[in-house]
């Protein structure tokens, strides 16, 4: 029931639309699709290939998809007989169970340095936590793939990594030198507009404010301001 005015009158809250204009109108769900298991795992596999690159068990395992990755194992190595994908050690350490279409491939070859880049924890372009283990860190907090989460990489390795809110953030030590482009980008976030604000209140388990970790240090630089929680940078 809607609550009462200081008069006795109803205030009535008008709906906020939670979706594009366009999309207005009457839903219905469709009917599961009447396709047999190999063709779900076809059009599963191929799926899976668009979305990583290259396709490894850690990636597959990530999706928790019907099957995992003995599913779409035997579809992957039929299309590698057909000559569509490649299988290879495209990621040292993970064994040659590993695919990829051809232009995956010839991209990975061509590719530049990478500078720093922002990412959703559990965004494809992130292999840590999925087809690559996350390095080790210090403390009881561990990262992982979780909505909400973000992750700074800089030369394709893990920087800053930055719980849901985030109020706290985690940091590996052999990416130190990368701070000043990981805060940079953090600032490119509120700046474009992608976040209203963002407060960080601890690095590493310990208070932002007063502390003389380099990333502070970093953010700081970048445009933040202190405040009683911590550090802060609104839009």
């Amino acid at each position: 029931s809607a609550p009462r005015g200081r008069y006795g009158r109803l205030r009535v809250a008008l709906p906020r639309r939670s979706a594009p204009p366009d999309a207005a109108g009457r839903w219905s769900r469709l009917p599961p699709a009447g396709w047999s298991a190999t063709q779900r795992q076809v059009v599963t596999s191929e799926v899976l290939l668009d979305r990583y690159g290259v396709l490894t068990r850690g990636a597959v395992q990530a999706e928790a998809i019907e099957g995992g990755f003995s599913g779409v194992y035997k579809v992957l190595s039929a299309a590698e007989d057909a000559g569509r994908v490649r299988r290879g050690y495209f990621v040292e350490g993970l064994g040659a169970a590993q695919f990829a279409s051809v232009g995956a491939v010839d991209r990975l070859r061509a590719a530049p340095e990478q500078k720093a880049v922002v990412l959703a924890a559990c965004d494809p372009a992130n292999p840590y936590g999925a087809a690559l283990p996350w390095p080790a860190l210090a403390g009881d907090h561990r990262p992982a793939r979780k909505a909400g989460a973000l992750v700074v990489l800089a030369g394709g390795e893990p920087v800053v990594y930055l719980e849901r809110g985030g109020h706290t953030a985690l940091t590996w030590p052999s990416g130190a030198a990368g701070f000043g482009a990981a805060a940079a980008e953090l600032a490119g976030l509120v700046r474009g507009g992608r976040l209203a604000a963002l407060t960080l209140e601890k690095v590493d388990g310990a208070a932002a404010l007063g502390s003389d970790h380099p990333l502070v240090a970093a953010l700081l630089a970048a445009g933040f301001g202190l405040t009683p929680k911590g550090v802060r940078l609104r839009r």
